[in-house]
């Protein structure tokens, strides 16, 4: 119950402030194209709270339902106005205006983006060195001539920070042929591979496409830190605290090695080469064969954890100055809103899953975890979101705003405003459209809970 609080209460922080941030952005706009603005509402139903402020009496208020928010701007075709008001209803201004203040709400996210990853670069980001592990035979990590102690230093001609970065690098280039990877070898000298991409599967984008490729981050030998009882790896004689340093003969460098060679052999014996008080030994365990999403994969019982000291050797915090920190700000949201635009085209035309698509309970689930991970970690999920809420609201859908800039672009290329019937048919469409995707995304949440 307190788990489920805290995530509820860390997605409505997340709600709260970009749905404040969208809205203050149609506000200002408004206000500066000379628009009176009559409410300004967080949340949506009956209003529980409210305060009316400046020259124009604007009510300032917090409503029941807090899913979003809305501003209220005078509006001749919703409300009988003042005299004095006519001129300064938003129906009265200009397509120029009307465009302005309806696109300031998304870019108002997209700005806030921005400024979450400039303070993010400034406060410093922790990742890891992207120090590779010997790739697996038969990937295509191997067949490019990567090797064991490269460090990836950029990818196309882009550099390459930490791991994290190469992950990022690696998933734009989803639809390409190849790309070129520098690295440093252990000797100090520079190498460039070309890494082929396009044979990865779309399970294998959408789940773990380093590892899919060969790419194997270098963390040291895992070690045990927990052995279930009554499992394959209790009975024959694994500890908590060995640490395994190969398995199958292929040496182990993380515990996704571990994980993976595990999983591929169920109800197969495998070799655990082990360290252990100072001397080595082979231990075969035969993992337990368990169904998981539809087929077999082994368990061994084993839950591993990083070599703390091996963790601290490839550990970095990326720094930046203020200025250029804004320059990586501005660039990361470019590259993340381009990035969800193509996702989102790819699952129209059905290159990528459509259970991608999340809804509340998977946005107050990871809320709830970077918020648990730390302020950093929770400012770049808050700053994430906001690039996916400004890019959404974007789309050509009537309801949301890029539906309406559809509308005034329409008035452009007309010469006058659509017609009351286009704009009730479009808005019905929109209603059905955005139910569908609710519903959609709903169903994903609730099937990722089972």
């Amino acid at each position: 119950m307190i788990d489920i609080a805290w995530k509820a209460g860390a997605f409505l922080v997340v709600l709260g402030v970009l749905v404040v941030f969208h809205e203050l952005g149609h506000y200002l706009v408004a206000r500066w194209c000379g628009v009176k603005v009559l409410r300004f509402s967080v949340g949506f139903g009956r209003v529980v709270w409210s305060r009316r402020v400046g020259s124009d009496r604007t009510e300032w208020a917090l409503s029941l339902i807090p899913l979003g928010g809305y501003v209220k701007m005078a509006d001749e075709r919703e409300d009988d106005l003042a005299p004095e008001d006519v001129p300064r209803a938003f129906n009265r201004q200009g397509v120029g205006k009307r465009i302005a203040i309806v696109a300031a709400g998304p870019v108002a996210n997209l700005l806030l983006a921005i400024l979450l990853f400039a303070g993010t670069f400034v406060a410093g980001v922790p990742g890891q060195v992207a120090l590779l592990a010997p790739p697996l035979p038969g990937t295509p990590a191997a067949a490019a001539g990567f090797a064991g102690s490269d460090r990836v230093v950029a990818v196309d001609g882009d550099p390459v920070a930490s791991l994290q970065d190469l992950r990022w690098r690696i998933v734009r280039s989803q639809g390409r042929d190849s790309v070129a990877v520098e690295v440093e070898r252990a000797d100090g000298s520079r190498a460039t591979r070309t890494l082929p991409v396009s044979g990865l599967s779309m399970a294998a984008w959408e789940g773990n496409p380093l590892g899919a490729l060969g790419l194997r981050p270098d963390l040291g030998a895992p070690i045990v830190d927990l052995v279930s009882p009554g499992k394959p790896a209790e009975a024959a004689g694994m500890r908590q605290g060995d640490r395994i340093l190969a398995v199958d003969g292929r040496a182990a460098r993380s515990p996704s090695d571990v994980a993976g060679a595990t999983n591929a052999h169920p109800g197969t014996p495998i070799v655990f080469r082990v360290a252990r008080d100072g001397a080595e030994s082979d231990i075969t365990v035969v993992p337990e064969s368990i169904e998981q999403d539809g087929k077999r994969v082994g368990l061994a019982g084993l839950r591993l954890k990083v070599d703390p000291a091996a963790a601290q050797r490839v550990a970095i915090t990326v720094r930046s100055g203020p200025i250029d920190a804004l320059g990586q700000g501005a660039r990361k949201t470019w590259e993340l809103a381009t990035f969800t635009l193509r996702m989102l085209g790819r699952m129209v035309t059905g290159d990528a899953s459509l259970k991608n698509l999340s809804g509340p309970i998977t946005l107050a689930d990871f809320a709830g975890q970077t918020a648990q991970a730390g302020v950093l970690t929770f400012i770049g999920y808050l700053a994430l979101i906001s690039i996916s809420l400004g890019v959404l609201n974007l789309l050509p859908i009537p309801l949301l705003d890029g539906g309406h800039l559809l509308y005034y672009l329409a008035e452009i290329v007309l010469g006058r405003p659509v017609s009351d019937r286009a704009f009730e048919v479009g808005q019905r469409i929109g209603m059905a459209l955005l139910a569908m995707l609710m519903t959609l995304a709903l169903v994903n949440d609730v099937s990722r809970l089972f």
